[in-house]
This record gives structure tokens, C-alpha cells and sequence, in this order.
């Protein structure tokens, strides 16, 4: 199996669990007199089931990424650390962007006004430039999965 199908099992895995625990939130309790719409067991073992099967996958998944190589200097798994971490820096620098390029209107003189204390244009250019590396990190990492295969 390669690397992007463990992958999109282990996304399969996690709808299935949250079904689950959907249809299990509607029969844990009814009405007295009543029957269930679902065995509660039967939903409960189907879930145990699944959880045994994604622990194994994901324990797979991590050993790949920590054995394979990225470039010269990193595994896959520090790649996939950089990414992460390049998509969250980037959302924290849009997000203070687009917070202080919002103007107050003011109707008085006496009305408070508020001013940037950042450079708006300067840290949206480092937003920008941050998905640009996002992209092609995250372009080279979904590359690669489909050539890797999962490591028992």
C-alpha cells in the first residue's frame, strides 16, 4: 500500500468513527417502553474495532514518515512538521493583517481613534509569501506519498 492510500484510509477510518458516534448519541437513550433505533453494543464494538485498525495505520504512517527521506537534510517527517508550522505562522500573520487594516469609522472628534502599529502591507507580503512555501512544500510532500509505500 503507498503512503497516500494509508492516508486517505486513515481519513476514511476517522468519518467512519464520527458516524458512529453519531448514531450511538441517538440510541443511548429513548423513551422508557421504547427500543433503540441500533444496538448500543453492537455500535460500541464496531467503534472498538475501528480504533484498533486506525492505531495500527497511524503507527504505520508515523514510522514511514520518520524513516524516509525528504531531502538531504530531513525525514518526511520534518517536512511534514515544517509545513504545519508554515501554514499556522501564515494564518496568524493574515489574521493580524486583516485586523488591523480595519477601519473604525468615527462620527465625533471625541470618538477614540484607532491606528496600525504593524506594517499591513509588509506582513500580508510575508502572509503571501509564506503560502507560496506552503504550496510547494505541501505540493512535493503529496508527491512523494504516492511514490512511498507504508512501512509495517
Amino acid at each position: 500500500m503507498k503512503l497516500a492510500e494509508a492516508l486517505i484510509l486513515r481519513a476514511d477510518y476517522q468519518k467512519r468513527i464520527q458516524q458512529l458516534r453519531n448514531r450511538l448519541e441517538h440510541c443511548v437513550k429513548v423513551q422508557e417502553g421504547e427500543e433503540p433505533a441500533e444496538n448500543p453494543q453492537v455500535l460500541l464494538s464496531e467503534i472498538d474495532t475501528i480504533f484498533k485498525e486506525l492505531t495500527g495505520l497511524i503507527q504505520r504512517i508515523n514510522r514511514t514518515n520518520c524513516q524516509v527521506s525528504f531531502d538531504e537534510k530531513r525525514t518526511l517527517a520534518d517536512a511534514l512538521v515544517e509545513r504545519d508550522l508554515l501554514l499556522n505562522k501564515r494564518g496568524i500573520l493574515a489574521h493580524i493583517a486583516e485586523n488591523a487594516s480595519i477601519k473604525h469609522d468615527r462620527f465625533s472628534r471625541s470618538e477614540v481613534k484607532f491606528i496600525s502599529t504593524i506594517d499591513v502591507a509588509e506582513t500580508q507580503k510575508q502572509a503571501d509569501q509564506l503560502s507560496k512555501e506552503f504550496r510547494e512544500l505541501d505540493t512535493r510532500i503529496q508527491g512523494m506519498n504516492w511514490t512511498i509505500d507504508l512501512m509495517e
